[in-house]
């Protein structure tokens, strides 16, 4: 008897204690966490999901005019690793709770810096980081809560949160390059510092988006003084060229072409074919078979210039021997085909 008293005590204890527990169970609403990355910029989301079952959602069981907590269970919360704009608006970076209130016909996004509370019930406005008013949209039934990243741009998304038959999309951008070089400046104080090829990446980046370039000059002397490379004298020319110091910009692009290898040389030919320079690919092919002639590749960049100028049976003559030198797979495949192109009397350049 007295055994049965002890467990109904316990019990009526185990009732009393609801759903609050030190033990992981499973959950009605179950957890997710999605995310996105824009340029370097991270966000993630990390909610709960409730299910519509037979209810009435919006304007049930999600009121009208009421702070909710935009799911289920403790706050969801929305991360971002740099400032973002929200709807146009300025968002520091770091983790809010994400709150909305919507109405019939509109809704208020809202991030609070209270990002560790259970739902909404302690929500307190004069906590707000920001506050965006969106225009919900119909949708497809979605039975599971979800937020989803739409119209996915480089610079930009629209988070979007639906459930039952309703969407609540807000846009997040990001100033791409900004964050980009942010963080390239916070990785060169690192580990990273210590290789050539980090600087000379963090100034090409800078190079190909036009920004901060007498910092970029900066990175890749750096780069130079860890190793010189025809890679980072290059780079270095190139910058030099954007910042109109011609006489500079060609110093140093005729000091990486002293230290170029075979390799280099005819590839810097071939991106110079790619940008439709093709006479100064000439050039370039002819001072590869005249500093290394005794390399297949500088068979194949002699053929280049024979076969530009129509001497298709100096081309293949080239070619041949550039076979018979030992072309490597895969590059013993595309000799192949440029012979049989030359044989055929065609330019292999076009």
């Amino acid at each position: 008897m007295l055994t049965n008293r002890i467990a109904t005590i316990c019990l009526s204890l185990a009732s009393l204690a609801g759903a609050q527990t030190l033990l992981t169970l499973p959950e009605a609403s179950q957890r997710a966490i999605v995310g996105q990355r824009l340029g370097v910029t991270d966000i993630t989301i990390t909610y709960h999901r409730p299910l519509v079952g037979e209810r009435k959602v919006w304007g049930g069981l999600v009121p009208y005019g009421q702070v909710w907590r935009a799911g289920a269970n403790e706050n969801t919360t929305i991360r971002f690793s740099d400032a973002v704009k929200v709807e146009g608006q300025d968002l520091a970076a770091g983790t809010y709770g994400l709150h909305m209130l919507p109405t019939a016909d509109a809704c208020e996004v809202i991030f609070s810096k209270n990002s560790t509370s259970w739902g909404s019930f302690t929500y307190k406005k004069e906590e707000d980081a920001l506050r965006v008013t969106v225009k919900p949209q119909s949708a497809d039934m979605h039975e599971a809560l979800t937020y989803d990243f739409d119209d996915v741009k480089p610079d930009s998304a629209v988070v979007t949160l639906r459930w039952e038959k309703l969407a609540i999309p807000f846009r997040v951008s990001v100033d791409e390059t900004g964050a980009a070089m942010r963080s390239l400046r916070s990785e060169l104080r690192g580990g990273k510092q210590y290789t050539w090829a980090s600087w000379n990446e963090a100034a090409n980046y800078a190079l190909q988006h036009k920004t901060n370039l007498e910092e970029a000059l900066h990175w890749a002397d750096s780069s130079i003084q860890s190793e010189e490379r025809f890679e980072n004298l290059m780079t270095k020319s190139q910058i030099l060229e954007a910042l109109n110091r011609a006489s500079d910009a060609k110093a140093s692009h005729d000091r990486a072409m002293e230290v170029a290898n075979v390799t280099q040389l005819y590839f810097f030919g071939r991106q110079l074919q790619a940008q439709n320079h093709q006479p100064e690919a000439m050039e370039i092919f002819k001072m590869v078979s005249k500093r290394f002639p005794n390399h297949w590749i500088s068979n194949v960049a002699q053929a280049r210039v024979e076969s530009a100028g129509g001497n298709f049976d100096d081309a293949a003559k080239h070619l041949q021997a550039a076979l018979s030198m030992g072309a490597p797979e895969p590059s013993k495949s595309a000799v192949e085909n440029y012979l049989k192109r030359v044989q055929a009397k065609q330019d292999f350049n076009r």
